[in-house]
């Protein structure tokens, strides 16, 4: 699968240095919105919305970490809807591969991380397929697309 180093406006928004903030990154290149809004969004939706617990011990942050309930919000308002590829004791059904995932602008969710995939080509800062072989446990996509 192709990839192409994309860092969704990160650099552009005045942010430098490593950061944990693929979710950011992957959903401004899927929905096309600036880095900054999302980032904004996510830490919005974080200290706002969100509890801690025993199992859950911190918020969402566009920097260090958003969880699935804050990535599925978001998309969902922005009109996305979640397609699972994997379920429970059902094993690995689709991998990061052109001829494995649908045509358009998606943003799929792989182990511990989020990528944007758009029309067969990976725009990430680095290449997460793993030569293919990375698992996807499923993906957003446009309602209607």
């Amino acid at each position: 699968m192709k990839w192409i180093y994309d860092d969704g406006g990160r650099e552009k928004a005045g942010y430098q240095g490593k950061a944990g903030d693929c979710a950011c990154r992957a959903i401004a290149i899927v929905t096309g919105l600036p880095y900054q809004e999302v980032y904004d969004e996510i830490n919005h939706y974080g200290e706002n919305y969100e509890r801690t617990g025993k199992r859950k011990r911190g918020k969402s942050n566009a920097r260090t970490g958003v969880y699935k309930s804050c990535v599925k919000n978001i998309m969902e308002r922005y009109g996305y809807v979640w397609h699972p590829t994997m379920l429970i004791g059902q094993g690995c059904k689709v991998h990061l591969k052109k001829d494995e995932l649908p045509m358009g602008r998606i943003l799929c969710n792989v182990s511990k991380h989020y990528v944007a995939v758009v029309d067969g080509v990976i725009y990430d800062t680095h290449d997460p397929s793993r030569n293919g072989n990375r698992c996807v446990y499923g993906y957003y996509m446009k309602r209607g697309e």
